[in-house]
């Protein structure tokens, strides 16, 4: 959003001061428009230029372009249920990108209890989503959102981290341009220092991870592309084993 409004505002720029007065464009006016989608602020300055003549079709739809490009995933946000978006719109995301992992069934593993997302070669893999958003910060998740380049804090948490449940964790980071994918075997994550034992109370060996600004670069190692993540999920394997 911000990004977009920069360049809105560089257009503005050409209208002069009695301009922006008469047609309800200056500062004070726009931070108090009353909006409902797909009707707001944006679409108030675009269609004020184009009727003034200072953007063009042409220009509008390269705008446009620019947006859509820095904002591929912002659909993501729009997700409010935790569930659904953690569990529903991740393993099935995972499950498209390697279509060789497998639903568990006891069938499977007869020891199966629904603890995992996946089964692999014998592997049992953990699915765990989070999105980037602006720290202390009131607003929706659609407006909280961030993308990759952000300079403002943010924090992606992922919860209920069960270690003794499951060999490899694949984690799935959603930004407004990217997403971002980690593969840490569970010992690995139990033994980060930044796991956080004791996410609810009586439930022992469960706990939750933040990534942030400050430590998400201690975790460049665990990151993968999207076509090397089964590799990754097999080379975890020698070390996914911790005590149960």
């Amino acid at each position: 959003m911000e990004k977009l409004y920069a360049e809105l505002k560089k257009e503005l720029v050409k209208l002069n001061k009695q301009d922006l007065k008469n047609h309800n464009l200056n500062e004070d006016f726009l931070n108090k428009i009353y909006s409902v989608f797909p009707f707001n602020k944006f679409e108030f300055i675009i269609s004020h230029l184009i009727a003034k003549g200072i953007i063009d079709l042409r220009q509008y739809l390269n705008i446009r372009s620019a947006y859509l490009e820095r904002n591929k995933f912002l659909y993501l946000f729009e997700i409010t249920a935790p569930r659904t978006f953690g569990e529903t719109w991740a393993q099935r995301h995972l499950n498209e990108l390697i279509p060789e992992l497998k639903r568990p069934s006891t069938q499977l593993d007869s020891s199966y209890r629904g603890e995992y997302d996946f089964w692999y070669n014998k592997i049992k893999i953990e699915v765990k989503a989070s999105r980037a958003v602006k720290r202390q910060s009131g607003e929706s998740l659609l407006i909280k959102a961030l993308s990759s380049d952000s300079k403002s804090g943010f924090d992606m948490n992922f919860q209920q981290i069960k270690p003794s449940c499951c060999d490899v964790f694949v984690w799935i980071g959603v930004w407004r341009d990217i997403i971002k994918y980690w593969v840490l075997s569970s010992k690995e994550v139990k033994n980060s220092k930044y796991f956080s034992k004791g996410q609810h109370r009586g439930n022992i060996g469960e706990g939750q991870l933040w990534l942030k600004e400050s430590n998400i670069k201690n975790f460049k190692k665990y990151e993968v592309a999207p076509r090397n993540i089964l590799n990754a999920i097999l080379k975890q394997k020698g070390a996914a084993k911790v005590e149960k």
